[in-house]
């Protein structure tokens, strides 16, 4: 069937999904479902007519092909954006081959990511020249990505697997928005973003994140261009993240990195114009000294606070201020020598500047103390601090960026709605004119799930509540046999309980985030078949563990943000001076998304099984306990642990009969082979 044939046939979509169409004949495994037909449908006519669409779909609709069938049979330029680039890269190697070999689609496709997830040839370069990188380690890390660079077509850093993507050499030998010497650079021509770019261009259906989408945003804003090409519609999965990348994206931010980076780079600038410039070599190790000192002074725990409550910094932002100012000069007398000193300069004016926020003081009465436009706060940790200045109501830029582009807008995800409302959602973007739809999940939760509520637990902010949880969880553990996810809304709670099972003695193997990388965590997980693992917000989302290797799903508290974020009390303040209600308006719908996000690890296809516990007795205690479990799915409750040692007891014996119905089908089917000719079976 070729794409004509597809773009002028009578049928709706739906029916290409249907019971008799190409995917239900095609592809192995393909079920027809209702809800996907419907949400295509529904998606086809906004591509056709143009305007926005934001869709919930429950856990198991099948959102991606709803979306992606549409869209490969419109006929018309698209962009896929979504929430990570584990869902980018599954979409592209996995999902879109499939679609279009099924719909015979002739479709151009092309995956677009981040600089930062490229090599660069130039920096690469940089490096192998580097003497700081001298090391036995660093030497055997450039001359593997040499011979790599020699051979690979997309430059994609998660392609050279003898360096793990998470690795900080990477820094060395990738490049940002702040570094890239664009066309100034020698190594332009062989640029792996260039050409990931150009093939973008080129594409009917291209495949982003939203950081990239949002970084296209910013350039179109600012009148610099743009980075993704025109489109006709654009799809947003995991459209629940959009909120917080907004707020990061439309504010301002500068960070240790940066201006460790400006300070190498100078150096290395310097050098390769001639050497003759040692003013600026003194100068950025000055910057270097005076970033370290600045970074002591905000401690070694990893925290988030209110810049106007940090006293301390102040010297030290000084003296970090002076050091900028300085190299700052220095570049700016013979920025004109040298493309990469230009650059540095360039960066350097902006880092200045942005420092210069941080040394406004904000009046305690001010429109901006309580709530106003924005608000300054920090992140900081051991190794690292990010200031930011952050927008406190973004609607109105983000729906600015949108109409910038022309075409249809699909935002989706199996968490926008609360109850049947979405306006959480739509107005925090702008977007309260946008159709709005749901469906809900057609998995069978009443037959395969239950929800248990264990009685007598303390209150969340009691001192034993972790060892309660911990309590609670092991008699269901044993039950389950392992095989479970235990989700924590603090990194604290986390490591309490995986002290608590090592130190009690622990029958299951334990995987604790943090010990491993995210992705090889989840590989052991599955393989150990019986294992538990503890996890905090990354755990919560985006991850899809299918089967009985995941059969039990404990939550301790319900995730709510927490009371001290600078940037949730500031979007509190503002919420109260306009009449609001900061809990009701704010915190509730969050929280009730992100727990239909953890509720949502437990069954991720039609013939999972599995306990969801829920500890938090907020739930039954509290008033607003009935809308966080009216949002979930349709599971039935109990708080007899009882019912949940027969739940498991009779999963375990459904799966032994149906372990021994399989081993009488083999042994009849390899007698039946046996009575085949060879040849006949050849």
């Amino acid at each position: 069937m070729t794409q004509a044939s597809l773009s002028s046939m009578d049928e709706s979509i739906s029916a290409l999904l249907g019971e008799h169409g190409p995917l239900a004949q095609r592809l192995p495994g393909f079920v027809p479902r209702l809800q996907q037909q419907e949400m295509a449908d529904a998606i086809g006519r906004v591509l056709r007519r143009g305007g926005m669409l934001v869709a919930e779909a429950g856990t198991g609709t099948g959102k991606t092909y709803a979306y992606l069938v549409p869209a490969l049979v419109a006929g018309m330029k698209t962009v896929v954006s979504t929430g990570t680039k584990a869902l980018q890269d599954q979409l592209f190697h996995r999902d879109i081959p499939r679609l279009t070999r099924a719909l015979a689609s002739p479709v151009r496709v092309a995956l677009l990511k981040g600089r930062a997830n490229y090599l660069c040839l130039h920096r690469l370069e940089l490096a192998e020249r580097a003497p700081e990188l001298a090391t036995s380690e660093a030497i055997v890390h450039l001359h593997g990505l040499r011979e790599w660079a020699q051979h690979t077509e997309s430059g994609e850093i998660a392609q050279f697997h003898a360096l793990p993507a998470g690795d900080r050499f990477w820094l060395q030998v990738t490049s940002t928005a702040d570094n890239c010497l664009g066309q100034e650079c020698p190594s332009w021509s062989e640029c792996h973003v260039v050409k990931a770019r150009r093939a973008a261009q080129e594409a009917e259906l291209v495949v982003v994140n939203h950081h990239l989408l949002f970084s296209d945003f910013l350039l179109r804003q600012e009148g610099f261009g743009e980075l993704l090409p025109a489109a006709d519609a654009f799809v947003l999965d995991e459209a629940h993240q959009l909120p917080e990348i907004a707020s990061r994206f439309f504010g301002i931010a500068v960070s240790g990195r940066q201006l460790t980076d400006l300070a190498r780079d100078a150096v290395r600038a310097q050098r390769g114009a001639g050497g003759d410039m040692p003013a600026i070599e003194v100068s950025a190790r000055g910057l270097e000294r005076a970033l370290d000192g600045f970074r002591r002074t905000l401690g070694d725990a990893q925290r988030q606070a209110a810049w106007e409550d940090e006293r301390a910094p102040a010297a030290a932002l000084s003296r970090l201020q002076t050091e900028v100012r300085e190299l700052r000069g220095l570049l700016e007398d013979c920025a004109e020598r040298d493309p990469a000193l230009q650059h540095c300069w360039r960066r350097a004016q902006t880092l200045a500047a942005r420092l210069d926020l941080f040394a406004e003081r904000v009046d305690e009465n001010s429109e901006e103390k309580v709530g106003g436009a924005q608000v300054k706060w920090l992140e900081s940790s051991a190794r690292s601090f990010t200031l930011y200045v952050t927008p406190m109501d973004f609607s109105a830029t983000f729906r600015a960026a949108i109409d910038r582009y022309s075409g249809a807008w699909i935002f989706t995800s199996a968490t926008l709605a609360v109850g049947e409302e979405f306006s959480h959602f739509t107005a925090r973007l702008g977007i309260e004119d946008a159709s709005t739809a749901r469906w809900g999940s057609p998995f069978d939760y009443a037959r395969n799930t239950l929800c248990y509520l264990p009685p007598d637990m303390p209150d969340p902010s009691a001192r034993d509540y972790t060892a309660a949880v911990i309590g609670a969880a092991r008699p269901v553990l044993a039950a389950s046999g392992g095989r479970a996810f235990l989700l924590f809304t603090s990194h604290s709670s986390l490591r309490e309980a995986a002290r608590l099972l090592e130190t009690q003695g622990f029958e299951y193997p334990l995987f604790v985030q943090g010990s491993l990388p995210h992705q090889e965590l989840l590989e052991r997980f599955r393989a150990a078949g019986n294992g538990v693992l503890l996890g905090t917000a990354s755990f919560w989302e985006g991850v899809d563990v299918r089967g009985s290797a995941l059969s039990c799903v404990i939550i301790d508290k319900l995730p709510f943000a927490a009371p001290d974020d600078p940037v949730l009390q500031a979007r509190a303040a503002l919420i109260r001076a306009h009449g609001g209600n900061p809990f009701r308006d704010q915190q509730l719908p969050a929280a009730v998304i992100a727990l239909k996000q953890g509720a949502g690890r437990l069954i991720r296809d039609a013939d999972d099984s599995g306990v969801l516990m829920l500890c938090d007795p907020r739930l039954r205690g509290r008033s607003y306990g009935r809308i966080f479990l009216a949002d979930l799915p349709p599971m039935p409750r109990t708080s007899e642990l009882d019912d949940v040692i027969r739940f498991f007891q009779h999963l375990d014996e459904c799966a032994s009969a149906q372990a021994r119905t399989d081993d009488v089908s083999e042994k009849i089917s390899d007698e039946f082979s046996r009575r085949i000719p060879e040849e006949v079976l050849k």
